[in-house]
């Protein structure tokens, strides 16, 4: 899952990166209204972790544009302005959730997979597909009575064909799930992961669509 997070404070910054990286999410960060309005327009995210007090202005003008642009990612909140009229004020602008700081990092990777889940239409925390369940909060997957624990890279590949799993899925599109904007992709990341994934899972559980890209097997 690829998120954008919005914060201008260096250090929680830095924080909320590796804390999030290490609960599977793929994150770019900017630290301005500016930046912030350019890679909303730019890019695709799964959801945005937006602070309030930005350097260039409020975080509610990044909220109001993505929704007069029709833009549904979910957004996430995460500010020290932590009162009932400032969260009543948040929501109603089209937030989909709002925590004040200080913070927990569980649980605000537990919020986000909650608005992500429910953007996707999804009731159940779990993604399953042909005796496969996936635990998006414990990065594990379980098959057969085997429990495994996956990488983050494991992890945000499986996801995205579990997710759709009748699409095929293309090399680059897989890629835009495993790097940010600083980290330089390898050439043949996706490729490594989607053998370790067969390891574990079958081999048969992941198709090739030779020149195209990826998609889950319907059927054994």
């Amino acid at each position: 899952m690829r998120l954008l997070v919005v914060e201008d404070d260096e250090v929680l910054l830095d924080g909320l990166k590796v804390g999030l990286q290490m609960c599977g999410f793929t994150v770019d960060a900017v630290t301005t209204v500016a930046d912030a309005q350019a890679a909303v327009r730019a890019d695709t995210f799964e959801a945005v972790v937006l602070d309030l007090m930005l350097p260039d202005g409020s975080g509610l003008d990044v909220l109001a544009a993505m929704r007069r642009a029709k833009d549904r990612t979910p957004v996430l909140l995460l500010t020290a302005k932590d009162e009932v009229s400032d969260r009543i004020c948040g929501l109603d602008a089209g937030a989909d959730d709002y925590l004040g700081k200080p913070f927990d990092l569980d649980e605000v990777a537990a919020r986000l997979r909650a608005i992500i889940r429910r953007g996707q239409g999804r009731a159940e925390s779990r993604l399953i597909w042909q005796g496969a369940a996936l635990d998006p909060a414990r990065m594990t997957v379980e098959r057969g009575g085997a429990l495994t624990t996956l990488s983050r890279r494991e992890f945000a590949i499986l996801q995205a064909l579990m997710e759709n799993p009748g699409t095929i899925h293309s090399k680059p599109s897989l890629e835009q799930k495993l790097y940010g904007w600083q980290e330089e992709v390898e050439s043949n990341t996706v490729e490594v992961h989607v053998h370790k994934l067969r390891a574990k899972l079958g081999a048969s559980f992941i198709e090739t669509v030779r020149g195209v890209g990826y998609r889950l097997r319907t059927a054994e």
